[in-house]
C-alpha cells in the first residue's frame, strides 16, 4: 500500500487506540475510583456497564440519523465529541458527573464503532481489506498493551482523573492528524429504516449477532473484574497487574497477525477454534491462579484468541451485509457487542458480590462455551448455505 492508503489507515488505527483505551481503562482503575468516591467496586463497575448500555441503545438510531453524512465529517465530529467528554471525565468532582461524562463519550463511541471497520476497508484497495481489518484490531491490542497499563500507571502516580486528561490530550492530537490526512468518503445514504426487517431476515447476520451477544457476555463477565481477580485471587502486586494487562494486549497483536495471514485458508476452523480457545482460557484462569507463570500463559492465550475471533467475526458481518448497509449492520453489531459488555459487567459484579471474584472465569466460560456450540452447529452451516445459494 502507498501513503495515500497507509496514512488514513494509521489515523483510523490511532483513533481505535484512544477509543479502546477510554472504554476499557476503568477496568484497571476500578479500585481507585471506588475508593475516591467511597463506593463499592461493583458500583464503580457500573461506569463500564452503563457506558456499554448507552452504546447499545444509541448505535443504530444515530447511524440512521446520520446516514447521509459524509464519512470524513462524521469521523471528525465524533472524535471532537470524544475529546470534549474525556476532558469532562477528567475534571469530574462526583460519581454522577463522571457517569454523565462517560455517557457523552458513549455517544461518540456509538458513531465511531459503526463506521470504523467499513471506513478501514474503503481507504485501501480491496485486496488489502484484511490487512486493514487486522491493523484496526492491532489498534485495540496496542491500547491494551500500552493504553491500559499506561492509564493504570498514571492513575496510581497522579490519580485516576489524570488518566482521562491524558486521553483527552492524545485524542486531540489524533483529531488534528485525521483532519490533515483522512480523505472524503461519500456515504451512499440509501439504507433506510424500512430495510431493517430485511437485514434481520438474513440468517447469517442474525446468527452472528446471537454469537457475539452470548460470547461477549461471557468474556466480559471475566474481563470486567480481571483487576480484582489478579489482586485478590492471584495475590499479585500492583505492578504485576499492569504486566498482566500488557500480556493480554500484546497477545492480541499476534491474534490480529494470524487473522491477516491464515484466515482465508482456515476460515471456519479459525473462527470457531479461536472462540473455543478463548473460552478454555477463561475456564483455566482460576486453577492457574497460584502460579504466576501459568496465569501469564493463560492470559496470553486468551488475549490472542479473543482478538483473532473478534476480527474474524467482524469480517463475516462485512461479507454478509449489502454494500450500502455495512455501517448500519456494524452499528447493530457494536450495539449488541456492548450489550454483552454491559451484561458481562453486571453478571461479573453479581458473582463478585455473592460468591467470589475467583469464580468469574468459570461463569464466563459457561457463556462462551454456549456461543462456541451455536457457532459450530448453526452459524457455520448458515454461512456455507448462504454462499452456496449465492453462487
Amino acid at each position: 500500500m502507498d501513503g495515500r492508503q497507509w496514512f488514513p489507515l494509521i489515523g483510523l488505527t490511532m483513533s481505535v487506540f484512544v477509543f479502546n483505551m477510554s472504554e476499557f481503562m476503568p477496568i484497571g482503575l476500578l479500585t481507585d475510583i471506588a475508593g475516591d468516591f467511597s463506593i463499592s467496586e461493583s458500583k464503580a463497575g457500573l461506569i463500564i456497564s452503563v457506558y456499554a448500555w448507552a452504546v447499545a441503545v444509541l448505535s443504530l438510531p444515530l447511524m440512521l440519523l446520520l446516514r447521509r453524512m459524509e464519512y470524513r465529517r462524521m469521523l471528525l465530529l465524533c472524535v471532537l465529541l470524544f475529546v470534549f467528554f474525556q476532558f469532562m471525565s477528567g475534571v469530574s468532582t462526583s460519581y454522577a458527573m463522571l457517569m454523565a461524562s462517560r455517557l457523552g463519550v458513549a455517544v461518540a463511541h456509538s458513531v465511531f464503532w459503526s463506521i470504523a471497520a467499513p471506513m478501514a476497508v474503503r481507504v485501501v484497495e480491496p485486496r488489502y481489506a484484511k490487512v486493514a481489518l487486522s491493523t484496526i484490531a492491532a489498534g485495540t491490542s496496542v491500547a491494551m498493551i500500552i493504553g491500559l497499563p499506561l492509564g493504570r500507571i498514571i492513575g496510581i502516580a497522579l490519580g485516576w482523573r489524570m488518566t482521562f486528561m491524558a486521553i483527552a490530550a492524545i485524542s486531540l492530537a489524533v483529531l488534528l492528524m485525521l483532519a490533515a490526512v483522512f480523505p472524503r468518503l461519500e456515504n451512499p445514504g440509501t439504507f433506510t429504516a424500512r430495510r431493517l426487517p430485511g437485514l434481520f431476515r438474513n440468517r447469517v447476520i442474525t446468527g452472528i449477532y446471537v454469537t457475539i451477544a452470548v460470547y461477549v457476555t461471557g468474556y466480559f463477565t471475566m474481563y470486567s473484574y480481571i483487576e480484582p481477580f489478579f489482586l485478590q485471587t492471584a495475590g499479585m502486586s500492583e505492578s504485576m497487574v499492569t504486566v498482566m494487562l500488557t500480556v493480554i494486549g500484546a497477545a492480541g497483536i499476534a491474534g490480529s497477525f494470524l487473522f491477516s495471514r491464515i484466515y482465508d485458508r482456515t476460515r471456519f476452523a479459525f473462527m470457531t477454534g479461536g472462540m473455543a480457545a478463548a473460552a478454555l482460557s477463561m475456564l483455566a484462569l482460576a486453577p492457574a491462579a497460584p502460579w504466576a507463570a501459568a496465569v501469564v500463559a493463560v492470559c496470553a492465550a486468551m488475549g490472542m484468541c479473543h482478538t483473532a475471533f473478534t476480527v474474524a467475526i467482524q469480517n463475516e458481518i462485512l461479507r454478509a451485509s449489502p454494500s450500502d448497509a455495512t455501517a448500519v449492520a456494524m452499528s447493530i453489531f457494536s450495539g449488541i457487542f456492548n450489550v454483552g459488555i454491559a451484561m458481562g459487567s453486571i453478571i461479573g459484579g453479581v458473582v463478585t458480590d455473592t460468591s467470589s471474584v475467583g469464580d468469574i472465569g468459570y461463569v464466563g466460560f459457561a457463556f462462551a462455551a454456549a456461543a462456541v456450540l451455536f457457532t459450530a452447529f448453526y452459524l457455520v452451516r448458515e454461512i456455507r448455505g448462504s454462499e452456496r445459494a449465492a453462487q
